[in-house]
């Protein structure tokens, strides 16, 4: 495996309290790697002071992936062939996919359209069950 994005949507469950097995895993043995949109999702949708600064603690520990303008020239290219395949999706979630797809790494989500994307795009998801 040459690492794993986590999205948003595991790490509000985790930063809540909920254990979440694959993620404990991937910190631990220190594959996570940061999409630049999951952190300012995460900063800006946490009003406490305290909990952010938690976040910020963590996450500055972890590795950043790299978004050089040829990678924004894949999230648009990515997003079109969606969208010519009648799949609609934001610029964020086809940042946090291609994030993945430039990595050829596992992306941790819990929400539905990146399973929808996996169907076309070579993106490898994981669905924490436990």
């Amino acid at each position: 495996m040459k690492g794993m994005l986590v999205d948003t949507s595991v790490w509000i469950d985790f930063f809540r309290g909920e254990t979440i097995r694959v993620l404990e895993e991937a910190l631990a043995a220190h594959i996570v790697i940061l999409s630049p949109i999951v952190v300012a999702e995460l900063i800006s949708g946490t009003p406490n002071p305290q909990e952010r600064r938690a976040i910020e603690d963590l996450v500055s520990d972890l590795p950043l992936h790299e978004t050089p303008w040829a990678h924004w020239i894949r999230v648009g290219l990515l997003r079109r062939r969606l969208q010519n395949r009648g799949l609609a999706v934001s610029t964020p979630d086809s940042h946090i996919a291609q994030c993945a797809l430039d990595r050829d790494a596992l992306l941790l989500t819990r929400d539905e359209v990146f399973w929808k994307i996996a169907d076309s795009e070579e993106l490898r998801v994981v669905r924490e069950a436990d």
